[in-house]
Parts: structure tokens; C-alpha cells; sequence
């Protein structure tokens, strides 16, 4: 039997004949309209098991909104020396320990003096030799200078021969040179003498600077060659109670790094505790570490207290940006995305009944730049168009759109999903 033979025959029963009679006629449209009356009425009606959407929302507001730029580094002292020995030997004796508090010229460790003290008895020696010389030099200068001049006044007489006058003059020469010499070797002799002199000085390892012993590396007995290069011995830091954090800052942020810009730190040992600290110096000269470039930002850091120690490792949050006034929402409400079954029902009840329309363009611009929120205004979401700017991680500015302090921004759906959801 073909569709249309089964229509006519339902016509017929409904008319009691083969042509519609009023009623059927009435029911074949009332049916239909019934039907569309009762979708209408399910998709309105509020159920147990389907529940209407439910949000959660924060209100947008007013504040300060402080931008940062986080880096990581470590803790080290202002002015740190590494202390050696320029001379090689046996270390005799050791007198500071770690954390020792020393002041410039004071003793860290002593070595041997023996061979030291030898060589200095010989330098000692040779210039009492050398100075003897530089006297008898002297003396054979002022007798040939004295025969010189005897002969030069018996010549004219005949008395001193022109050839013992020569003779006479030169050796005066002679006598010349050879006290210049001596006194060079006396000069030579008491360098000699203040390089030994030096040499036992130094056997003394002393404090290049005031601070305190962070590292000791030496013991008594122990041999100290410096014939290559100059072992270490002590660290030393100058002053604890002000010191640098050095951080690596990322390319990404190094633009918004400027000299004297505030900072806030923490460090495992103090977890609760933020310590303050400003930007002194920015180095250009860039880091590559796993293909990441970073560039060295220096903070200087007051512990007037000395909680802090060196090597500790912190995380820095240097603030970049304030804004005092600034409308904000919170990131969530950027992120959030109306859900498609809640778009669906909106969407055919709208179709259904008469209600709220979107602002012409308003999905396009939404779509368009992804600065689109959503907005509860008398129970349903609205969405609105925004610009956007700085934003510290968490709550971001609103620098444009039809969005006023108070308003409830929705973060999330919290409940129901849309008619039929479970």
C-alpha cells in the first residue's frame, strides 16, 4: 500500500467517509501544532534529572594590577677572594677556620721558613760582602785621586815624568770604575737581600680583605706547589650583609628589564619569607642553556640580618609594570568557552520564542580575536567583546568593551549542560 493510499484511508476514518469531514480537517492541523507545543513546553520546563544551567562567576572590579617577570638565580656575596700562596713549601700551621671573621693583613696559615730564613742569612751576607767592596772601591778612588794630583803639580818642574803622568791618570780611571762597580753589586746585593726579605713575608698567607672564611682547603703538613699556578687556599667574602642575586632573565622578558626596578625573592631555607632586592646591572652578554637564551640580571640584596647565605638559589618576581586603576577580570573568564549543548538549546528556544538577541557582529568579533567573554546579565550568558592588556598571570585588564565594574564575568559551568545532558 503506497503513502498516499494510507493517507486517504486515515482521512477516511477520521471523516467517516471517503471525503475529510470538518473535524478530521480540524485535527489534521490541530495535531501538529500540539506536538510543536509540547517540544516547546519540554525544552522550557525545568526537570529533576536535566537541571538548568548553573555558573560560576566572579565580578569584574577595579584594582592595582602589578605585572612581574620571573627569574631564577643564586645568592652570592658582593666582593668574594680566593687566597693562595705564591710561594711552594710545607704549610706549618693554619690559623683561621670556616665562618671565621678575619680583617685585612690578619694570618690564615704560615709555611715552613727554614729554607727562607737560610737564604735570607746569605743575602745578608753578600751584602756585607758587597758593601766592603763599595768601601775599599772607595778608598783606592781617593788615593789615586791624590797621586793624581801630586803628580800634576811636580810635572811642570820636571819631577813627574809625562808617562808616569799618564800612568797616574789612568789608573785613577781604573779606580773610578771599579767603585761605580762595587756599588752596583752593593746595590745588587741589597736587592737580593729585600727579595729574601719579601719571601719570608709572604711565607705569612694573610687576609687580602676584611669579610668572613667561606671555604678552607689546607691543612698543616700539607706540600704547596706554586711553581705553575697559584693554589687556593681560603675563600674569602667581603661582606655578607649585602649581597647579589644573579638571574637568568629569558629573551622573552629582557625588553621589560630596567635598571633600578623593585624585586621580591624567596628562598627554599625561608619558604613564607620574601626578601626584597633592586636591579643594578642588566648584561647584554647573552646565555644559551638548552637552546633557551637568557641574559644575567644583577640585584642587589640587603641581609642586615645574614639569614641569607651564599649559593642559596631563589626565584625573583621583578615588577615591571603598575597600574593603579585598572578594570580587571580574571584569566579563567578569557579562557571560558560557552559549552555547544548550552548553545544548541539557546539556539531553538530562541528559534521557539521571543527573547535576548546577540549584538550585530558580536559572535564575529568574538570569534575573530578570542577576546571574548561571557557575561550573566538576568540569568543567561551574554557575550561580550573586550581588548585586552597587561595581565600579572591571574586577573587581566580590560582596556575596551561594553563591560562595567560589577558585572559577574562566568568562569565555568558548575551544573546541568543543556536539556537531555545526564
Amino acid at each position: 500500500m503506497t503513502a498516499a493510499e494510507q493517507r486517504r484511508l486515515f482521512l477516511q476514518g477520521l471523516g467517516g467517509g471517503a471525503s475529510p469531514s470538518p473535524l478530521g480537517r480540524t485535527l489534521l492541523w490541530l495535531i501538529p501544532l500540539l506536538l510543536l507545543a509540547g517540544l516547546a513546553f519540554w525544552l522550557l520546563l525545568p526537570s529533576q534529572e536535566t537541571g538548568e544551567a548553573s555558573y560560576k562567576t566572579a565580578e569584574a572590579s577595579r584594582g592595582r594590577l602589578i605585572v612581574t617577570v620571573s627569574a631564577t638565580g643564586s645568592l652570592q656575596p658582593l666582593n668574594q677572594v680566593q687566597v693562595g700562596s705564591e710561594l711552594s713549601g710545607t704549610i706549618a700551621g693554619v690559623e683561621v677556620d670556616y665562618n671565621d671573621r678575619v680583617k685585612q693583613g690578619d694570618i690564615l696559615a704560615r709555611l715552613d721558613t727554614t729554607i727562607q730564613e737560610a737564604r735570607l742569612g746569605e743575602a745578608r751576607a753578600a751584602l756585607q760582602s758587597a758593601q766592603a767592596k763599595e768601601m775599599e772601591a772607595a778608598a783606592t778612588l781617593n788615593e789615586t785621586r791624590l797621586n793624581l794630583k801630586r803628580c800634576e803639580e811636580l810635572a811642570p818642574r820636571g819631577i813627574c815624568a809625562p808617562s808616569e803622568l799618564d800612568k797616574t791618570r789612568a789608573t785613577h780611571e781604573r779606580a773610578k770604575a771599579g767603585q761605580s762597580m762595587a756599588q752596583a753589586q752593593a746595590a745588587q746585593a741589597r736587592a737580593a737581600l729585600n727579595a729574601q726579605e719579601t719571601n719570608l713575608y709572604k711565607a705569612a698567607i694573610r687576609a687580602p680583605i676584611s669579610g668572613i672564611v667561606l671555604s678552607r682547603t689546607v691543612e698543616p703538613g700539607q706540600t704547596v706547589a706554586a711553581s705553575f699556578q697559584t693554589p687556593v687556599l681560603f675563600t674569602l667574602a667581603e661582606d655578607l650583609a649585602r649581597m647579589e642575586l644573579l638571574v637568568a632573565v629569558d629573551e622573552a622578558d629582557i625588553g621589560q628589564i630596567r635598571q633600578d626596578q623593585s624585586a621580591t625573592f624567596n628562598v627554599d631555607a625561608y619558604p613564607d619569607r620574601p626578601f626584597q632586592a633592586r636591579v643594578a646591572q642588566i648584561r647584554h652578554a647573552p646565555k644559551t642553556l638548552e637552546g633557551v637564551v637568557t641574559y644575567e640580571t644583577l640585584l642587589r640584596v640587603d641581609n642586615a640580618d645574614l639569614s641569607l647565605l651564599p649559593g642559596m638559589t631563589a626565584t625573583a618576581e621583578i615588577q615591571v609594570k603598575r597600574i593603579d586603576d585598572a578594570l580587571l577580570v580574571p584569566n579563567a573568564a578569557l579562557r571560558f568557552t560557552l559549552p555547544a549543548t548550552i548553545k544548541q538549546e539557546t539556539s531553538l528556544v530562541g528559534a521557539l520564542l521571543p527573547g535576548p538577541r546577540f549584538p550585530k557582529g558580536q559572535r564575529s568579533r568574538e570569534k575573530a580575536d578570542g577576546k571574548g567573554i561571557w557575561v550573566l546579565s538576568g540569568g543567561e550568558a551574554r557575550p561580550v567583546a573586550v581588548k585586552t592588556g597587561a595581565s600579572d598571570g591571574t586577573l587581566t585588564e580590560i582596556i575596551e568593551g561594553d563591560l562595567q565594574p560589577g558585572a559577574a564575568v562566568i568562569l565555568d559551568v558548575v551544573q546541568g549542560k543543556g536539556k537531555g545532558a545526564p
